[in-house]
Protein backbone atom coordinates (compact mmCIF):
# COMPACT_ATOMS: atom_id res chain seq x y z
CA UNK A 1 0.00 0.00 0.00
CA UNK A 2 1.17 3.31 -0.70
CA UNK A 3 0.50 6.09 1.99
CA UNK A 4 0.53 9.57 1.30
CA UNK A 5 1.60 12.39 3.25
CA UNK A 6 -0.48 15.34 4.81
CA UNK A 7 1.03 18.53 3.15
CA UNK A 8 1.74 21.71 5.63
CA UNK A 9 2.43 25.14 4.38
CA UNK A 10 3.77 28.69 5.70
CA UNK A 11 4.93 31.71 4.68
CA UNK A 12 8.03 30.37 7.25
CA UNK A 13 8.72 28.23 9.87
CA UNK A 14 6.31 29.19 12.92
CA UNK A 15 3.77 26.38 11.56
CA UNK A 16 6.65 24.03 12.76
CA UNK A 17 4.61 24.23 16.19
CA UNK A 18 1.44 23.37 14.38
CA UNK A 19 3.57 20.36 12.68
CA UNK A 20 4.95 19.42 16.09
CA UNK A 21 1.25 18.97 17.32
CA UNK A 22 0.08 17.38 14.47
CA UNK A 23 3.09 14.91 14.76
CA UNK A 24 2.17 14.12 18.50
CA UNK A 25 -1.04 13.79 18.03
CA UNK A 26 -0.62 11.57 14.35
CA UNK A 27 2.68 9.28 14.78
CA UNK A 28 2.02 7.09 12.74
CA UNK A 29 1.32 9.93 9.14
CA UNK A 30 3.90 10.91 6.80
CA UNK A 31 3.76 14.83 6.26
CA UNK A 32 5.67 17.23 4.02
CA UNK A 33 6.51 21.07 5.45
CA UNK A 34 6.61 23.80 2.82
CA UNK A 35 8.14 27.22 3.80
CA UNK A 36 7.82 29.84 1.37
CA UNK A 37 10.66 31.77 3.03
CA UNK A 38 11.61 33.55 -0.30
CA UNK A 39 8.16 35.75 0.35
CA UNK A 40 8.45 35.97 4.29
CA UNK A 41 7.08 37.44 5.84
CA UNK A 42 3.48 37.12 4.43
CA UNK A 43 1.64 40.05 6.92
CA UNK A 44 3.53 42.42 4.70
CA UNK A 45 2.21 41.37 1.34
CA UNK A 46 -1.05 42.43 -0.49
CA UNK A 47 -4.24 39.74 -0.33
CA UNK A 48 -4.18 39.20 -4.24
CA UNK A 49 -0.60 38.29 -3.59
CA UNK A 50 -1.42 36.13 -0.82
CA UNK A 51 -4.11 34.52 -2.69
CA UNK A 52 -1.75 33.60 -5.94
CA UNK A 53 0.97 32.08 -3.58
CA UNK A 54 -1.32 30.15 -1.56
CA UNK A 55 -3.21 28.47 -4.87
CA UNK A 56 0.31 27.96 -5.84
CA UNK A 57 1.55 26.03 -3.15
CA UNK A 58 -1.48 24.06 -2.75
CA UNK A 59 -1.75 22.78 -5.88
CA UNK A 60 2.12 22.03 -5.65
CA UNK A 61 1.22 19.75 -2.73
CA UNK A 62 -1.70 18.20 -4.61
CA UNK A 63 0.52 17.45 -7.34
CA UNK A 64 3.14 15.80 -4.76
CA UNK A 65 0.37 13.46 -3.66
CA UNK A 66 -0.89 14.54 -0.53
CA UNK A 67 -4.06 13.53 1.00
CA UNK A 68 -4.59 16.50 3.41
CA UNK A 69 -3.97 20.22 2.98
CA UNK A 70 -2.98 22.23 6.75
CA UNK A 71 -2.68 26.36 5.87
CA UNK A 72 0.09 26.48 9.27
CA UNK A 73 -0.37 30.49 8.77
CA UNK A 74 -2.68 32.02 10.55
CA UNK A 75 -2.46 35.05 7.83
CA UNK A 76 -2.49 32.88 4.64
CA UNK A 77 -5.48 31.50 6.53
CA UNK A 78 -7.35 34.59 6.75
CA UNK A 79 -6.58 35.82 3.02
CA UNK A 80 -6.43 33.10 1.19
CA UNK A 81 -8.36 29.90 3.03
CA UNK A 82 -11.70 30.09 0.36
CA UNK A 83 -9.11 30.42 -2.45
CA UNK A 84 -7.03 26.69 -1.24
CA UNK A 85 -10.23 25.02 -1.35
CA UNK A 86 -11.35 26.01 -4.32
CA UNK A 87 -7.73 25.41 -6.46
CA UNK A 88 -7.65 21.65 -4.89
CA UNK A 89 -10.09 18.82 -3.96
CA UNK A 90 -8.23 17.21 -0.95
CA UNK A 91 -9.49 18.40 2.46
CA UNK A 92 -8.24 22.12 3.78
CA UNK A 93 -7.67 22.34 7.54
CA UNK A 94 -7.20 26.42 7.89
CA UNK A 95 -5.99 27.70 11.50
CA UNK A 96 -7.73 30.60 12.61
CA UNK A 97 -7.29 32.51 15.92
CA UNK A 98 -8.46 31.04 19.05
CA UNK A 99 -11.50 33.47 19.53
CA UNK A 100 -14.17 30.90 20.75
CA UNK A 101 -12.38 29.07 23.63
CA UNK A 102 -10.89 32.46 24.64
CA UNK A 103 -14.19 33.35 25.25
CA UNK A 104 -15.03 30.51 27.23
CA UNK A 105 -12.16 30.84 29.36
CA UNK A 106 -12.42 34.46 30.28
CA UNK A 107 -13.32 35.46 33.48
CA UNK A 108 -13.29 39.54 33.09
CA UNK A 109 -14.81 39.09 29.73
CA UNK A 110 -11.60 41.09 28.06
CA UNK A 111 -9.75 39.14 25.53
CA UNK A 112 -6.22 40.16 23.66
CA UNK A 113 -5.13 38.48 20.28
CA UNK A 114 -1.38 38.85 19.17
CA UNK A 115 -1.61 38.82 15.43
CA UNK A 116 -0.11 40.43 11.99
CA UNK A 117 -1.86 43.31 10.79
CA UNK A 118 -2.96 41.18 8.09
CA UNK A 119 -4.68 38.79 10.04
CA UNK A 120 -6.45 41.36 12.39
CA UNK A 121 -7.73 43.16 9.38
CA UNK A 122 -9.22 40.77 7.55
CA UNK A 123 -13.09 39.90 7.11
CA UNK A 124 -12.65 36.52 8.51
CA UNK A 125 -11.35 37.55 11.74
CA UNK A 126 -14.15 40.36 11.62
CA UNK A 127 -16.65 37.70 11.70
CA UNK A 128 -15.06 35.20 14.18
CA UNK A 129 -15.37 37.95 16.75
CA UNK A 130 -18.88 38.64 16.02
CA UNK A 131 -19.92 35.31 16.15
CA UNK A 132 -18.20 33.85 18.88
CA UNK A 133 -17.41 37.42 20.98
CA UNK A 134 -20.63 38.95 21.54
CA UNK A 135 -20.69 40.65 24.86
CA UNK A 136 -16.64 40.51 25.19
CA UNK A 137 -14.21 43.38 24.75
CA UNK A 138 -11.73 41.56 22.18
CA UNK A 139 -8.50 43.89 22.07
CA UNK A 140 -6.28 42.89 18.83
CA UNK A 141 -2.79 44.06 19.09
CA UNK A 142 -0.91 44.08 15.72
CA UNK A 143 2.36 43.07 15.93
CA UNK A 144 4.32 43.94 13.30
CA UNK A 145 7.72 42.86 12.59
CA UNK A 146 7.72 40.36 15.65
CA UNK A 147 6.84 36.84 13.29
CA UNK A 148 10.12 37.42 11.16
CA UNK A 149 12.39 38.57 13.93
CA UNK A 150 11.32 35.12 15.57
CA UNK A 151 12.36 33.52 12.75
CA UNK A 152 15.50 35.42 11.56
CA UNK A 153 17.44 36.69 14.54
CA UNK A 154 15.39 34.27 17.26
CA UNK A 155 13.21 34.03 20.04
CA UNK A 156 15.54 34.98 22.72
CA UNK A 157 16.70 38.09 20.55
CA UNK A 158 16.96 41.50 21.78
CA UNK A 159 14.50 42.37 18.77
CA UNK A 160 12.49 40.21 19.87
CA UNK A 161 12.30 41.14 23.62
CA UNK A 162 11.71 44.99 22.68
CA UNK A 163 9.21 43.47 20.38
CA UNK A 164 7.69 41.90 23.17
CA UNK A 165 7.74 44.95 25.90
CA UNK A 166 6.04 47.36 23.13
CA UNK A 167 3.45 44.70 22.23
CA UNK A 168 2.30 42.69 25.31
CA UNK A 169 2.24 44.97 27.96
CA UNK A 170 -1.33 47.04 26.73
CA UNK A 171 -2.84 44.02 27.09
CA UNK A 172 -2.14 43.38 30.41
CA UNK A 173 -2.76 47.14 31.19
CA UNK A 174 -6.17 46.46 29.54
CA UNK A 175 -7.11 43.85 32.09
CA UNK A 176 -7.23 40.81 29.56
CA UNK A 177 -6.70 37.46 31.82
CA UNK A 178 -6.88 35.13 28.37
CA UNK A 179 -4.52 36.14 25.39
CA UNK A 180 -4.63 34.53 22.00
CA UNK A 181 -1.63 33.71 19.85
CA UNK A 182 -3.05 34.68 16.38
CA UNK A 183 -0.05 33.53 14.70
CA UNK A 184 2.49 30.35 14.88
CA UNK A 185 5.60 31.84 14.94
CA UNK A 186 4.28 33.30 18.67
CA UNK A 187 4.86 30.01 20.96
CA UNK A 188 7.88 29.65 19.95
CA UNK A 189 8.13 33.21 22.41
CA UNK A 190 5.39 31.84 24.85
CA UNK A 191 7.45 32.35 27.92
CA UNK A 192 8.37 35.77 26.99
CA UNK A 193 4.65 36.53 26.54
CA UNK A 194 3.71 34.93 29.85
CA UNK A 195 6.54 36.80 32.22
CA UNK A 196 4.79 39.80 30.79
CA UNK A 197 1.41 39.31 31.30
CA UNK A 198 -0.46 38.38 35.02
CA UNK A 199 -0.04 35.13 36.97
CA UNK A 200 -3.40 34.13 36.11
CA UNK A 201 -3.35 35.26 32.66
CA UNK A 202 -4.39 32.03 30.19
CA UNK A 203 -2.74 32.02 26.91
CA UNK A 204 -4.46 29.96 24.06
CA UNK A 205 -2.72 28.20 21.02
CA UNK A 206 -3.89 26.87 18.54
CA UNK A 207 -1.84 23.85 17.00
CA UNK A 208 -3.57 21.00 19.41
CA UNK A 209 -7.19 22.07 17.61
CA UNK A 210 -5.58 21.70 14.48
CA UNK A 211 -4.22 18.60 15.07
CA UNK A 212 -7.45 17.49 16.35
CA UNK A 213 -9.77 18.84 13.38
CA UNK A 214 -7.17 16.56 11.09
CA UNK A 215 -7.40 13.97 12.58
CA UNK A 216 -11.43 13.72 12.43
CA UNK A 217 -11.34 14.78 8.60
CA UNK A 218 -8.80 12.05 8.27
CA UNK A 219 -10.88 9.84 9.60
CA UNK A 220 -14.12 11.00 8.04
CA UNK A 221 -12.43 9.96 4.71
CA UNK A 222 -11.28 6.55 5.82
CA UNK A 223 -7.59 7.29 4.84
CA UNK A 224 -4.63 5.39 6.33
CA UNK A 225 -1.85 6.28 7.57
CA UNK A 226 1.91 6.11 6.91
CA UNK A 227 5.64 5.89 8.29
CA UNK A 228 5.96 8.88 10.39
CA UNK A 229 8.08 10.50 7.76
CA UNK A 230 8.82 14.44 7.39
CA UNK A 231 9.85 16.09 4.50
CA UNK A 232 10.71 19.73 4.97
CA UNK A 233 11.07 22.27 1.82
CA UNK A 234 11.50 26.12 1.23
CA UNK A 235 11.05 28.12 -1.85
CA UNK A 236 14.06 30.33 -0.20
CA UNK A 237 17.54 29.24 1.36
CA UNK A 238 17.76 25.74 2.30
CA UNK A 239 20.80 26.06 4.33
CA UNK A 240 19.46 29.25 6.31
CA UNK A 241 16.09 27.18 7.03
CA UNK A 242 18.16 24.15 8.15
CA UNK A 243 20.09 26.76 10.66
CA UNK A 244 17.09 28.06 11.76
CA UNK A 245 14.85 24.11 12.44
CA UNK A 246 18.21 23.29 14.03
CA UNK A 247 18.04 26.80 16.23
CA UNK A 248 14.42 25.96 17.20
CA UNK A 249 13.95 22.40 16.93
CA UNK A 250 17.52 21.29 18.45
CA UNK A 251 17.54 18.57 15.30
CA UNK A 252 19.51 18.35 12.10
CA UNK A 253 16.86 17.75 9.17
CA UNK A 254 17.39 18.20 5.04
CA UNK A 255 15.76 21.04 3.61
CA UNK A 256 14.76 20.58 -0.34
CA UNK A 257 15.05 23.78 -2.68
CA UNK A 258 11.36 24.18 -3.94
CA UNK A 259 11.49 26.88 -6.94
CA UNK A 260 7.78 28.09 -7.08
Amino acid sequence: MTFRPIGIFDSGLGGLTVLAALRTRLPREDFIYFADTRFLPYGNRSEAFIQNRSRKIARTLAAKGVKAIVIACNTATAAAAETVREAVTQPVIALEPAVKPAVALTRTGVIGVLATSRTLSSNRFQRLVQNHASGKLVISQPCPGLADAIEIEGPESVRVESLLDAYVPPLATAGADVVVLGCTHYPWVLAGIAARLPGNAVIVDTGEAVARQVERRLQGERLPGGYGQLRIATSGNPRQVHETIARLWGVSLHVESWRL
